[in-house]
């Protein structure tokens, strides 16, 4: 940290090692807030012996946005292993990527389950 003539710490020239950390500085209290990103949420799908193939790569192509390469890529992850991440996402928009697949599976008749756990940190296990 650098140091103003006085021998104060300078505020404005702290770093933070942690990337998903930064440093906001609140300009009426001239205090720092150490501000840390969301956690993140795995979207997940899971087998089953009902849904087709070709739903689950039109589900993944059409609400996660993901390309046809891709799609295709975690349907046979799925298929072949029970369990595949659609994504990582915060969890509101995990929730809402869950409610929009299970209607779909709905109207389509198929019982895809699609459900979500946190991300464990880097280095956790």
């Amino acid at each position: 940290m650098l140091r103003t003539p006085r021998g104060r710490s300078n505020r404005y020239d702290r770093r933070v090692a942690d990337p998903k950390v930064r440093d906001r500085v609140d300009p009426e209290s001239q205090t720092i807030e150490r501000v840390e990103h969301p956690r993140l949420w795995k979207v997940l799908l899971h087998n089953d012996d009902y849904t087709t193939q070709e739903f689950v790569v039109w589900v993944l192509e059409s609400i996660f946005h993901l390309p046809r390469a891709a799609a295709f890529a975690i349907m046979m992850h799925v298929h072949q292993q029970g369990v595949g991440v659609a994504g990582l996402f915060t969890r509101d928009v995990a929730e809402t990527k869950v409610k929009a697949t299970q209607q779909l599976a709905e109207q389509h008749e198929y019982p895809l389950l699609v459900t979500i756990e946190p991300e464990l940190p880097a280095g956790a296990s």
